[in-house]
């Protein structure tokens, strides 16, 4: 057999034998499992989510089964990892990673928490120990390092090819793992989710975007589940799936380009992992939001005497959101740079709501939206690829017909990078209470946000009972 790929092999590895040190990196992944659980919550109040949940087949029974938070469903780990992850991703509001390839780690969490809760009911069955919340984060973080760091240097965008090919290849690793892999298996499976092709952009653009975008991450995580649990029944691997001329995946798909860790992998990505702490918009236009906000005061009663709005950004924006003309539903509207600065400017505010069509059918939005103009600022753009800075620059700047205008606002770091952890957490925590409230009585929220902002209570906590805290 030929030579494992080298980024198959240095995943492995770092799966398998890498401690993890970094306190800040479990802290940081404390609250991740927290905003990210919370936000699958919210997404149960609407119905084109929590239709997609629940088994394939109704009525199927599974022993000792993964629960789906918020719901009183039990399913096999790959079914419930689609379950969660796409809850969690619903309403673009849970973590994320920009690079050359832009994501949300936190997607990883679908197959994580089904997986290690398979594997704890399992156990326990068994009369053995289950697994705890600390396993949980420390997979958490490693899933967010294999994802970010692939992200950093390899753009999959560039090519049509959608950043949930990431998730899949993270996902796979650490289930593997979890699920009692070794060596072998974890390469094995690897080496599959690498050959298993990649979804495509299409519908995250014009003029095709959809809810499909809400619920491919979910896909992706269960693939990587699937494809775990293949491994450990002896399927194969292929040790050349990247590098094979040819037919590898670098020639296939990636025009022929290496792909590369650009860093060792270690806890980076879980330490500077941004969170959308405020808004539920993609986070190109995070700082965009803010700003909009800010100047809500001076332009909610002369909304009709604006003459033009400036929105100064960086390239990735550009590329991703900058959007004219109609916008069909709300998976097109949260990815519009222009609506969501006009959400921020006419109601200073903007909630999971306002990408509905009751608001999108207030003619005043796409009056604003046609006055904004959306040019490039070179020195966000440099910022942004930084990595000792990754600021998300945005500046909004509003011209009244009569000559006068406001300031330019600008906000280079949004409330969720690490350079604002400190101010940001305290809103984070909140941001979790006001999801559980969405959904459980009284005595269910205050039990569970009780146990889960106590750090030590959190991560000694066994898998299945934390899991059981958020079912119905």
């Amino acid at each position: 057999m030929p030579k494992t790929d080298r980024v198959i092999e240095e995943i492995t590895d770092y799966v398998l034998e890498k401690e993890i040190t970094s306190a800040e990196a479990y802290t940081t992944a404390g609250h991740v499992l927290l905003d990210t659980l919370g936000c699958g919550i919210l997404a149960l109040r609407y119905p084109e989510c929590t239709k997609l949940l629940g088994p394939i087949v109704p009525g199927t029974t599974v022993p000792n089964g993964s629960k789906v938070p918020g719901t009183s469903y039990v399913l096999d780990p790959v079914r419930a990892a689609f379950n969660i992850g796409c809850m969690i991703r619903w309403l673009d509001y849970n973590d994320t990673w920009l690079a050359a390839e832009w994501g949300h780690p936190s997607d990883n969490l679908g197959g994580i928490l089904a997986a290690a809760d398979y594997v704890s009911r399992v156990r326990l069955s068994e009369g053995k120990e289950p697994l705890t919340v600390r396993d949980v984060l420390e997979m958490m973080i490693k899933a967010h390092e294999i994802q970010g760091v692939l992200a950093l240097e390899n753009s999959l965008n560039r090519v049509g090819l959608d950043h949930v090919l990431f998730v899949k290849v993270a996902t796979t690793a650490v289930a593997a793992k979890l699920l009692g892999g070794g060596r072998e298996e974890i390469k094995n499976a690897l080496s599959n989710a690498w050959i298993d092709n990649a979804a495509l952009r299409t519908y995250r653009h014009s003029p095709n975007t959809g809810s499909r975008k809400s619920w491919a991450a979910g896909d992706a995580t269960s693939r990587g589940v699937h494809l775990a649990l293949m491994s450990l029944k002896g399927e194969m691997g292929y040790p050349t799936a990247l590098s094979a001329p040819g037919w590898g995946f670098q020639d296939v798909l990636f025009n022929k380009k290496e792909i590369k860790l650009a860093r060792p992998l270690d806890a980076y990505v879980m330490e500077n992992v941004l969170f959308k702490v405020s808004y539920p918009a993609e986070f190109h236009a995070q700082t965009a939001a803010e700003s909009a906000v800010i100047l809500h005061p001076q332009v909610k009663n002369r909304i009709d005497e604006i003459d033009r709005v400036v929105i100064r950004t960086h390239e990735s924006a550009i590329r991703i959101i900058d959007k004219k003309g109609p916008l069909h539903n709300p998976a097109d509207r949260d990815h519009c740079l222009q609506y969501i600065t006009a959400i921020g400017l006419l109601f200073g505010d903007i909630t999971a709501q306002h990408y509905e069509a009751e608001t999108a059918n207030d003619p005043r939005i796409d009056k604003l939206r046609d006055k904004m103009e959306v040019t490039e600022n070179k020195t966000y753009t440099e910022d942004y690829l930084k990595p000792d800075k990754r600021s998300i620059s945005n500046a909004v700047q509003v011209h009244f017909k009569d000559g006068t205008s406001t300031e330019m606002v600008e906000c280079e770091f949004p409330l969720g990078h690490r350079f604002r952890r400190e101010e940001a957490v305290p809103k984070l925590l909140e941001k979790f209470s006001d999801n559980l409230k969405t959904h459980f009585p009284d005595k269910q929220h205050k039990h569970i946000y009780e146990r889960c902002t106590s750090y030590e209570t959190l991560q000694t906590m066994r898998v299945n009972e934390f899991v059981d805290m958020f079912c119905m």
